[in-house]
């Protein structure tokens, strides 16, 4: 059976050994990837998306729409639900301006 300062430098070991093989895993990661933008000429946007200016990731770099939630019978605008709630729906029961 192990003691606690032998299992201690065991760890430290396996730690280092880790970090090492991390370094050289990313090295090689990183020079296939470069790789592989130089041969097809990708740009940072075909690799990763465009993001809004929410930061949230879209396919095409147009921002994601979302479909209206509630809307006003008295004048037909809609709301959907995320955000600060217009004046029409703030303090009231959301349930009857469901759409």
């Amino acid at each position: 059976m192990s003691t606690y300062q032998s299992l201690l430098q065991q760890k430290a070991e396996l730690d280092a050994q880790i970090a090492e093989a991390q370094k050289r895993e990313k090295s090689a990661a990183v020079t296939q990837a470069r790789e592989l933008v130089a041969q097809y000429g990708l740009t940072a946007d075909d690799v990763f998306g465009k993001y809004t200016s929410a930061g949230i990731r879209t396919a095409a770099g147009k921002r994601a729409t979302v479909a209206p939630k509630y809307r006003d019978p008295a004048t037909g605008a809609t709301w959907t639900g995320r955000g600060k709630p217009p004046k029409w729906i703030a303090d009231q029961d959301r349930a009857s301006f469901a759409i």
